[in-house]
């Protein structure tokens, strides 16, 4: 008898036992920079700051509002407003699909929310992008919002505030997207001749048109950690100039030391550095109320 005659063939089990348990999604969550594994709840406790490296994770917008207000202050406001695809555009799925998608998985009609907030009792506008709307894309809408977050600090005389994260400017929109960068700045420009402050807090990302406009003209910028800022990707820039670019290129702490921004905060300091810097540069201007 051959030697193999005598080995056994494996048994191999076809069926899963009834007993395996499945660990839920979205339970669990990888950190990118340190390869941690952490629980959903204890990221989401901390801010959405990985508590062994700091790294910041991406936020949506309502985090971000409940961030930088005091709790039930937040008033909506232009919620109302729809793009209406006016160039009809179609690519591998028509933007009026495209657009039904986004706010079917967001809750929102489009990448930006807008509204009048108080935080530590101090009125202020406020303006937030919500990436996973079509990557936080500025079209016909988002500079709507923009310009109506302008428009009541200037009418009130209060503080404005962006919280910018975007893809830049919607593709899907072409020339009417492009416009809203001329749009909006030029509200800046009345802002800054009636002395009311504007902040802009650059996220991570903070690209294209919106980089190229209002995100990059305020009266401060406040970057978070190692957030990319610039117009176009590193990529592209290289690939353009042919040449090789500095490490760390287009990161927050890279644009820090050669004045692109002003300031790089945590976000655990954010709201109460935020409100620092409106008092200071609202202070003469600003109709605060008394005892503040």
């Amino acid at each position: 008898m051959a030697w193999f005659d005598d080995l056994k063939t494996p048994r191999i089990k076809t069926q899963v036992s009834q007993r395996t348990s499945k660990v839920p999604e979205g339970l669990w969550v990888k950190c990118q920079e340190c390869g941690e594994i952490l629980q959903t709840k204890v990221l989401k406790d901390n801010f959405q700051v990985c508590p062994e490296c700091s790294h910041h994770f991406r936020m949506s917008a309502a985090e971000r509002i409940a961030l930088l207000t005091d709790e039930g202050s937040f008033d909506e406001y232009a919620e109302d407003l729809v793009s209406t695809d006016p160039l009809e555009f179609d690519d591998l799925k028509p933007y009026k699909a495209r657009l039904r998608s986004a706010a079917s998985s967001t809750g929102l009609r489009d990448a930006f929310v807008a509204g009048k907030a108080r935080l530590g009792e101090l009125p202020y506008h406020l303006g937030v992008f919500e990436f996973k709307f079509m990557g936080g894309s500025m079209g016909t809408v988002v500079g709507e919002k923009v310009t109506r977050v302008f428009e009541a600090a200037l009418q009130e005389k209060l503080p404005a505030v962006i919280v910018s994260a975007s893809g830049g400017a919607r593709m899907q929109e072409g020339i009417l997207s492009l416009m809203q960068m001329a749009k909006t700045s030029a509200l800046i420009s009345q802002l800054r001749e009636q002395g009311i402050p504007y902040i802009s807090i650059v996220t991570d990302p903070t690209t294209g048109g919106v980089a190229a406009s209002f995100a990059m003209l305020g009266d401060l910028i406040l970057a978070e950690p190692k957030a990319l800022v610039g117009f176009a990707g590193p990529r592209v820039i290289q690939q353009t100039i042919r040449q090789s670019l500095p490490e760390g290129f287009q990161r927050s702490e890279f644009l820090l030391q050669h004045g692109f921004v002003d300031r790089i905060v945590s976000r655990k300091e954010l709201a109460s550095e935020l409100r620092q810097w409106m008092w200071r540069l609202g202070r003469l201007t600003c109709r605060f109320p008394s005892g503040i």
